[in-house]
């Protein structure tokens, strides 16, 4: 795998590296040769994704759960869902930081 070029694959979880969101997770729900397509359910919701460039985000996780696979299957998701999930993400990342 190249480092400047991550394998990102939908419903994956990833932070953006630059940019005003820099710090801030999303779900991949889309991707294209350079682009990937983000969501956090917040500022970012699923009626206006936001579209940034591979090399500025990074991959975090690959989530598992069912908010991820109901993306991964084209399900209906909810923008409230997928805030739930990444403020979950971000608390056990947090606490993993710090060593919790």
């Amino acid at each position: 795998m190249d480092p400047d070029n991550p394998d990102f694959m939908i419903a994956d979880v990833v932070v953006a590296t630059a940019g005003r969101d820099a710090g801030k997770l999303f779900y991949v729900i889309d991707t294209d040769e350079a682009y990937l397509i983000l969501v956090n359910g917040k500022d970012r919701a699923l009626e206006k994704p936001k579209r940034k460039k591979r090399k500025h985000a990074r991959k975090v996780l690959r989530s598992e759960t069912r908010v991820a696979e109901k993306i991964r299957q084209g399900d209906r998701v909810l923008n409230s869902e997928l805030r739930r999930d990444l403020a979950y993400f971000s608390r056990e990342l947090q606490s993993n930081a710090t060593g919790g």
